[in-house]
C-alpha cells in the first residue's frame, strides 16, 4: 500500500470512527503521524508489514486495547507506548528488538505481552510493574537472565523462557516451573545476592584405567603412583579449590567411578547435567569403549562437556578416531595425553578442566545470598546426614523464613548433587544427605557383598544388619534401605517379608521352563543405543507378577497374570527386549507390560528407539519370526486411506488398525476403536470466529468432498439456536478423527480453544490416533504452544495471508 492510498484509509476510518481496523499484510515500511488521528480505535493489526520503527504519534490511540505488530522488522519501540493505559494484549512476535523501554512497565493494564522470536538480551526492570499481566512470551530471543522484578507479576499463569541462553534463574529452578521461577526471584527482591563458585567433574573409564590417579593428581600435582592402588568400590568424591581472578574461590567436586561392570547400572543415577565430564582411557589396554561412554554421557548429561585423556603408561601411543567421535557426539571437545608417572601433561589438564568447569553456563549464578550462605554452612558441617529439622533450623539461622523457600533450596541443590533430599518419598524426605558419599558407600557395600553374591542377589535385614554395622550406618538402616528401592537397586520378594533381591547380582544363566508357542502376542523394542539397567528396573517395578517368585535371571523374567503368561528377554547385544505373552487374557498383561517399559524410556529424555508390532497376516500371526512394522509408520498409515500395509513377508496387505488393536489395546477398547471406525474421517474445524472469512473459504473448498461423503465436517455454525453449545463442541471433539486448527493472534488469544478445545485434541491426538494438521492463517506465537509438535499444511513462516488470491 502506497502512502496515499494509506493516508485514505486512515482519513476514512477517522471519520467513521472505526474500532478496528486491519493493516496487516501491506508491505509497509513506516506509518504516518496521521495514525494517531484514530481515537476510536480499540483494535490495531499490523503485522506481517516491514515496519522498522513506529511513530511516536501511534501513543495517542489512547482507547486501544489489543495491538499486533507481528513478524515486522522493528529494532526499537517509542516510549509513547507507555501511553496506551488501556492495552490488554501486546504482540510483537518475530521483529528485531534488542531492548525495551522502561515506558513499558506503564502498560498496568497489559495481560498478554508476546515478544518471541526478537534479539532481546535485556529486559527492563520496569517490567515488574505489569502487575496485571497473565501471559508473558519470552522464547526464542538472546536472554542469559530476567530482571529480579519479575517476581513481582504475581497474576502471571503462562511464562515461555524457551530456545533463550539462560543462566539464571538455573536450570534446577526452570524445570520447576512459573511458580519456582517466580519464588526464586521474589527472594532475590526481599534480600541481597551473592555468586556460588561450584560444580562437579565427574571421571568415567573402565576399571583400572587411571581414574583414581587423575583425581588425586588434580587435587595434587606432587601425589605419587602407588603400586598397590586400590580400585574404586563405587564412587569416591574428592574437594579441589582454585582461585578465580576475581579473588573468589571456585571449588570442584570430583567424582570418581568404579570402572568394574556391576557398577555401571547404579552409577547413571548420578550422572548430572552442567557438569564437565572427563573419559580415562588405558593406552596399554583396547578395552575402553569409546562409543559406550560417550553415548552413556550424551544420554544422561544433557550437553555437559567431555574430554578423553589418554592414559599412556608406559609411554604406549593409542590411535582413536575423533574425527568420527566429534560427529557423533557434539559435547565431546578434546584429547589430551598424559603419563601420570612422570606427569608429562598433567599442567595442560588442569588447564583444561578450570577453563571448561568454570565456564559452566550455571557457575556464577545470581542467587538470593540466603541460599549461598546455607550452602556453606552445610559444607562446614562434618556429618553425613541431617534430619530435615535441623536442616530447617540451619535456614532460620541464615534468614529463611518460609518452609516453601527451604525446600526450594534443598531441592536445587539436590539437583546439583550438592546433597541429597528426595521431597517425593515419605521415609527419605526427613533427612538431608550431606554427604552423598555416605549413601554411595552403603549401596556399593551391599552390592559388593560376597555373602549376597554368592546368594545371587538375595538379602535380608539380618544381612543388611551385618553388612552395616558400623556406627554411621546403625541408626539409618530404613533409609538407607529405601534409598537402594528409591534407585530401583532392590525388591522385596511378596511371600517374604523383610527379604529383598538386587536383580543385577542374579544368575546370568537361563532357568528351564516350558512355553506354549501357539497364538502368541509378541512386542520387540529395539535401541540406538541401549543403555545398561533397563530390564533390571523393570524387574524391579514388575516383580509381584514374577511367575512363582523364580523364573527370573539378569536379562530375563517370566510374568504370570490373570490367566496369561509373558516372556521378556533383554538381547544387550542386539540392542534389543523381545517380549512374547500367551494365554487367555494376553492383551491385557501385555498392556502392564508395555507401561511399565514406557515409564523406564521415558526418564532417560534423549533414549531412542523403536517399538516393533508382528504382523498379523495368515503366515505371521503364528509364527515365531513375524515380519515387524515400526508403531509409528502404524499411525501415520491410520491416517492414508486406504488404511493398509504390506507384509514384507507375504506381501499381503494387512489392516492397520487391527494390527494396533491385536498387541497395544484391551478388547474393550478395541470394541470402541471397531465402533469409531465408521466416522473414521469425521474433521472437527477450530477458529477464531475474528477468522471467520478463512472459515468460509475453507469450507468451499471442502463441499465437493462433503457431497462423496469423503468427510463428515464440523464446526461451530452446526450449532442451533437453543442448542446446548458447549455439549455440541464436546460431542463434535469426542468423535473427531481429524482436527484443523485455523491459527492465527485471534486463536491463540482465545482463553475458550485454550483451556476447552486444544486440551482435549492433544490428548486424543496423544492416546487414540487423532491426526491433528493446522492453518497458519497469518503469523503467530505458534511455537509457544503444543501446536508446534504438529505439522502445518505449508510453511508457518508463509501463512496463507501471503497468497492474495485466496
Amino acid at each position: 500500500m502506497i502512502n496515499r492510498e494509506l493516508l485514505k484509509t486512515i482519513e476514512k476510518a477517522a471519520k467513521d470512527k472505526v474500532t478496528k481496523l486491519d493493516l496487516s499484510h501491506k508491505g509497509l515500511i513506516t506509518l504516518p503521524a496521521e495514525i494517531g488521528q484514530l481515537s476510536n480505535l480499540s483494535k490495531l493489526s499490523l503485522y506481517s508489514n516491514r515496519l522498522t520503527t513506529l511513530p511516536k504519534e501511534i501513543g495517542q490511540l489512547s482507547n486501544l486495547s489489543v495491538l499486533y505488530l507481528d513478524s515486522n522488522q522493528l529494532t526499537t519501540l517509542p516510549k509513547e507506548i507507555g501511553q496506551f493505559s488501556n492495552l490488554s494484549v501486546l504482540s510483537l512476535y518475530s521483529n528485531q528488538l534488542t531492548t525495551l523501554p522502561k515506558e513499558i512497565g506503564q502498560l498496568t493494564n497489559l495481560s498478554r505481552l508476546n515478544l518471541h522470536s526478537n534479539q532481546l538480551t535485556t529486559l527492563p526492570k520496569e517490567i515488574g510493574q505489569l502487575t496485571n499481566l497473565s501471559q508473558l512470551s519470552l522464547g526464542s530471543n538472546q536472554l542469559t537472565t530476567l530482571p529480579k522484578e519479575i517476581g513481582q507479576l504475581t497474576n502471571l499463569s503462562k511464562l515461555y523462557l524457551d530456545k533463550n541462553p539462560l543462566e539464571s534463574p538455573p536450570p534446577e529452578i526452570l524445570k520447576e516451573g512459573l511458580k519456582a521461577i517466580l519464588n526464586f526471584y521474589k527472594q532475590q527482591l526481599e534480600q541481597e545476592t551473592d555468586r556460588l563458585y561450584e560444580a562437579k567433574l565427574l571421571i568415567v573409564g573402565e576399571g583400572g584405567a587411571g581414574k583414581t590417579t587423575l583425581a588425586k593428581k588434580i587435587q595434587d600435582p606432587n601425589y605419587q603412583l602407588r603400586q598397590d592402588e586400590n580400585t574404586t568400590e563405587g564412587i569416591d568424591i574428592i574437594k579441589w579449590k582454585f582461585p578465580l581472578e576475581n579473588g573468589k574461590e571456585f571449588q570442584i567436586n570430583i567424582w570418581d567411578f568404579g570402572g568394574q561392570e556391576i557398577y555401571h547400572t547404579t552409577h547413571q543415577f548420578f550422572l548430572t547435567k552442567r557438569s564437565l565430564y572427563i573419559l580415562v582411557a588405558d593406552t596399554r589396554k583396547e578395552d575402553t569403549d569409546f562409543y559406550y561412554w560417550l553415548n552413556v554421557v550424551e544420554l544422561l548429561s544433557g550437553d555437559s562437556p567431555l574430554l578423553i585423556i589418554k592414559n599412556e603408561k608406559q609411554e604406549r601411543k593409542r590411535e582413536i578416531n575423533e574425527r568420527d567421535l566429534r560427529s557423533q557426539f557434539l559435547n565431546f571437545k578434546e584429547t589430551l595425553t598424559t603419563n601420570f608417572a612422570t606427569n608429562r601433561g598433567l599442567s595442560e589438564i588442569l588447564n583444561k578442566v578450570k577453563h571448561y568447569i568454570s565456564n559452566l553456563t550455571h557457575v556464577g549464578t545470581e542467587l538470593p545470598k540466603t541460599w549461598v550462605k546455607v550452602r556453606e554452612a552445610l559444607e562446614r558441617d562434618p556429618r553425613e546426614h541431617i534430619s530435615l529439622e535441623e536442616y530447617f533450623n540451619i535456614c532460620q539461622e541464615h534468614g529463611f523464613t518460609t518452609q516453601k523457600d527451604k525446600l526450594q533450596l534443598s531441592g536445587y541443590l539436590h539437583d546439583l548433587g550438592v546433597c541429597l533430599h528426595f521431597q517425593d518419598d515419605d521415609l527419605l524426605r526427613k533427612t538431608i544427605i550431606l554427604k552423598p558419599t555416605w549413601g554411595t558407600d552403603a549401596v556399593y557395600k551391599v552390592l559388593d557383598n560376597p555373602q549376597v553374591i554368592q546368594n545371587l542377589g538375595k538379602f535380608d535385614r539380618n544381612d543388611l544388619a551385618k553388612i552395616w554395622h558400623e556406627n554411621k550406618y546403625a541408626n539409618m538402616r530404613p533409609e538407607l534401605l529405601q534409598l537402594m528401592r528409591k534407585f530401583k537397586l532392590c525388591y522385596e520378594i511378596p511371600s517374604r517379608p523383610d527379604t529383598y533381591i538386587a536383580p543385577q547380582l542374579l544368575s546370568v544363566n537361563q532357568p528351564e521352563y516350558n512355553w506354549d508357542e501357539s497364538n502368541n502376542l509378541i512386542l520387540r523394542y529395539t535401541y540406538t543405543f541401549m543403555p545398561k539397567g533397563i530390564l533390571t528396573r523393570f524387574i524391579v517395578e514388575i516383580h509381584p507378577h514374577i511367575e512363582q517368585q523364580k523364573l527370573i535371571w539378569r536379562s530375563g523374567v517370566i510374568l504370570s497374570k490373570n490367566e496369561a503368561r509373558a516372556e521378556v528377554i533383554e538381547h544387550y547385544n542386539l540392542r534389543e527386549i523381545k517380549v512374547r505373552v500367551a494365554g487367555k487374557r494376553k492383551k491385557e498383561l501385555l498392556a502392564v507390560i508395555s507401561h511399565e517399559l514406557e515409564k523406564i524410556h521415558n526418564s532417560y529424555k534423549r533414549l531412542k528407539y523403536e517399538t516393533l508390532v508382528p504382523c498379523n497376516c495368515e503366515k505371521c500371526k503364528d509364527s515365531q519370526t513375524p515380519h515387524f512394522y515400526p508403531i509409528e509408520v502404524l499411525y501415520k498409515c491410520l491416517n492414508v486411506p486406504p488404511f493398509k500395509i504390506q507384509c514384507q513377508k507375504t506381501f499381503d496387505m494387512v489392516d492397520v488398525q487391527k494390527l494396533i488393536d491385536d498387541v497395544l489395546t484391551t478388547e474393550k477398547d478395541s470394541q470402541t476403536l471397531i465402533s469409531e471406525s465408521v466416522t473414521r474421517n469425521k474433521v472437527f474445524i477450530s477458529y477464531s470466529h475474528e477468522d471467520e472469512e478463512w472459515l468460509t473459504k475453507l469450507q468451499k473448498h471442502l463441499i465437493p468432498m462433503i457431497r462423496n461423503q469423503t468427510l463428515d465436517v464440523w464446526d461451530d455454525t452446526k450449532i442451533k439456536p437453543g442448542d446446548e453449545w458447549r455439549k455440541e463442541i464436546e460431542n463434535a471433539l469426542a468423535g473427531a478423527k481429524v482436527a484443523v486448527l485455523m491459527v492465527s493472534p485471534d486463536f491463540l488469544a482465545s482463553d475458550f480453544i485454550d483451556k476447552k478445545v486444544l486440551p482435549p485434541l492433544l490428548d486424543a491426538a496423544e492416546g487414540k490416533g487423532l491426526t491433528i494438521i493446522w492453518i497458519p492463517l497469518s503469523y503467530s506465537s505458534y511455537e509457544e504452544t503444543e501446536i508446534e509438535k504438529y505439522k502445518a499444511v505449508h510453511e508457518p513462516n508463509q501463512p496463507l495471508q501471503h497468497f492474495p488470491l485466496l
